[in-house]
């Protein structure tokens, strides 16, 4: 069945897996000093700072070494995130930012338009994040967020491994049985888990990911390009 909701991973499915590890977190921590120093007492940035626990938000020092710790160590917690994406937004909007799709990407997102095909993005980054990545992107148009429906992260939907987060995903639009939808992912676990919700899921195998196993290959369809896809 040809799918009438494609949903979408972002790292290492439409961008290479390293520009947040190598490119959005170095440029956070980059940022941050400065917008401490000068932004610490506004009422912009006061929702940011007054989200993290409060020994860690008495002084922009020790919410910096805070901000370190957990980045350093990958932890994924809603104020470290909120508080990239504003960072990330900045950069974005001043042009330090773009995001690097694979060059299949955006002439895909055209041609799935044209075919009434229903574009939805899942992603461990917040819901802000999602939509600067693809608000700013290397692609024609750079701006493809006309083209997208919804947006799903761990907040709004549940943990990618879980396949009671894609029952959700799948119950906010009933129009589209979980039949009609196809996840793509270059994540294994996430896609065991939307087959399990009754989507279909293939896994997506771009330059720099990690290598798939032979039984996993046998398991499952696997794609390079989205260009393998049918409308």
């Amino acid at each position: 069945m040809s799918p009438k909701v494609v949903l979408l991973d972002i790292e290492g499915t439409v961008c290479p897996i390293s520009f947040v590890k190598d490119v959005l977190f170095p440029y956070a921590l980059a940022a941050l000093p400065g917008v401490l120093e000068t932004q610490w007492d506004s009422p912009e940035f006061a929702q940011y700072r007054t989200a993290f626990p409060r020994e860690h938000a008495v002084s922009p020092a020790a919410l910096a070494d805070h901000v370190k710790d957990l980045m350093s160590r990958d932890v994924k917690i809603s104020y470290l995130k909120s508080l990239q994406g504003y960072l990330w937004e900045r950069g974005y909007k001043n042009g330090e930012l773009r995001a690097p799709l694979f060059s299949d990407v955006a002439p895909k997102f055209a041609r799935w338009r044209e075919h009434n095909v229903v574009i939805m993005i899942y992603s461990s980054g917040s819901v802000p994040a999602q939509k600067l990545l693809f608000g700013h992107t290397n692609g024609d148009p750079a701006n493809l967020l006309p083209f997208i429906t919804d947006f799903f992260d761990t907040v709004n939907a549940g943990p990618k491994m879980e396949a009671a987060s894609y029952e959700k995903i799948a119950a906010k639009h009933p129009e589209h049985p979980p039949a009609e939808w196809l996840f793509l992912s270059d994540n294994v676990k996430e896609v065991e888990a939307a087959k399990q919700a009754g989507m279909q899921s293939y896994i997506v195998e771009r330059p720099g990911n990690a290598a798939l196993s032979e039984e996993t290959r046998k398991q499952h369809k696997v794609i390079q390009s989205f260009e393998e896809l049918t409308e």
